[in-house]
């Protein structure tokens, strides 16, 4: 009986049923964060990687593609993490940055972010080569993907890559997502992330909106917004210069 209330609830109220498991999950990770860290490492990174564990589960369990939104009653979760709601996410940031804070990044923001999109590449395709990618198609598209997950497919479209090395290119992508969320908090000291430039021209180096996003609400929620503002910037960026001139680049070299 109640396992028939609750598949008929996450049925009818699919998105609160995500909202109330998001809260559950960010309750725990809070309370694994005060009592077994100590503080030493954020809910918000041991939420993102209680998460993947049941993302895991999930596609295990279904043989889906969707993780734990493919189990019923946790359906929810494809609109809760979907591009719409995501993106609405990503663009309310920018209403809570102070354009006076945002000018004093300056050069050093635009210097940031051109770092950002070329290094990443580079450390991408020399990964694709190290793992015996030789072409330029497929060393740009995972080199791409270093970027951000969503420059990868998006390159390797256009300059024709297939569907397995674009699901590379995502993979590099979301494993470097993750990597910015876990590390920002730990090595906020060290990078001295306090005030609105910093955050901005961090950004602008790491690139990746949801690691940025994630990792700063975790070390200073008042940065989220500036990070956030310059890294948003790395996915048009790169989707402008990866089937152009970088691959061009890379065509030239091998």
């Amino acid at each position: 009986m109640l396992t028939e209330i609750l598949e008929k609830v996450s049925k009818d109220n699919g998105l609160i049923m995500a909202f109330a498991v998001v809260g559950i999950i960010t309750l725990l990770s809070g309370f694994i964060s005060r009592k077994l860290t100590l503080g030493r490492i954020q809910g918000s990174a041991i939420a993102i990687l209680i998460g993947l564990g049941l993302a895991y589960v999930g596609g295990k369990m279904t043989g889906g593609s969707k993780g734990l939104a493919d189990v019923t009653y946790f359906g929810g979760l494809a609109l809760m993490g979907g591009n719409m709601l995501r993106d609405f996410a990503i663009v309310a940031t920018a209403f809570e940055v102070h354009p006076e804070e945002a000018k004093k990044a300056g050069w050093i923001g635009a210097v940031a972010l051109l770092l950002g999109t070329v290094v990443p590449f580079i450390v991408g395709v020399l990964i694709a080569y190290a793992f015996g990618y030789r072409d330029a198609v497929s060393m740009t598209t995972i080199g791409a993907g270093a970027i951000t997950y969503i420059v990868g497919p998006v390159t390797g479209a256009a300059i024709g890559a297939s569907s397995d090395v674009m699901a590379l290119s995502i993979a590099t992508g979301v494993i470097k997502a993750i990597i910015v969320m876990v590390t920002t908090p730990m090595l906020a000291g060290f990078l001295r992330l306090k005030t609105p430039r910093s955050a901005m021209v961090f950004g602008g180096l790491a690139g990746t909106v949801s690691g940025v996003s994630a990792g700063l609400a975790a070390t200073d929620r008042k940065l989220v917004p500036y990070g956030a503002l310059v890294a948003t910037f790395h996915t048009g960026i790169g989707c402008l210069l990866g089937p152009s001139v970088l691959f061009l680049a890379v065509k030239a070299l091998v």
